[in-house]
């Protein structure tokens, strides 16, 4: 299970309204700029759960068999970490306007595992901000996202370049 520890729930219709309201447009990042997300608590039943279902290797689905593995203990599968990465992203005040479109990562790494119990929080770092030159009306951001754990530990970073809309004139 993952709980969320620093949002509320919103019902769908209030958050697509506050989304509409708190859209960043291309015109509003500048490199240097950071998000922060709030944070995540991570259960070792929603570790087994996404293994189950999408990663089903042995230390990602059994303690006894994480034991005796790289990792020496049970560890979420990266690929559930980056799932996470984008639910804190959505959450947080990182909103560009028209979602969170990745056009093409140029860095993914997972240094360390996220265990069982870990609190994950998501930083995002702007590192460009450059209009198209084919889509007139959008831009691109390259963003650079951290994921660390309880203790400021890096267990993601994902460097990816987004589609932005510009202002409508």
């Amino acid at each position: 299970m993952v709980r969320r520890a620093t949002h509320a729930s919103e019902s769908a219709p209030r958050w697509r309204h506050l989304l509409r309201l708190m859209a960043l447009y291309l015109e509003d990042f500048a490199p240097g700029q950071k998000h922060v997300s709030g944070t995540l608590r991570v259960e070792s039943d929603a570790i087994k759960a996404f293994a189950a279902q999408f990663d089903p290797q042995p230390f990602h689905l059994d303690e006894d068999a994480a034991r005796g593995s790289f990792f020496g203990s049970l560890a979420a599968s990266g690929w559930h970490t980056a799932a996470l990465t984008m639910r804190l992203l959505v959450e947080s005040g990182f909103r560009p306007a028209g979602g969170i479109i990745g056009s093409r990562a140029e860095e993914l790494k997972w240094p360390r595992p996220v265990r069982p119990g870990d609190e994950l929080r998501v930083e995002a770092e702007v590192l460009e901000v450059r209009a198209s030159g084919s889509r007139p009306g959008h831009g691109f951001i390259k963003c650079r996202t951290t994921t660390l754990n309880q203790n400021g530990e890096p267990v993601q970073v994902l460097v990816m370049n987004l589609l932005v809309q510009s202002r409508p004139a």
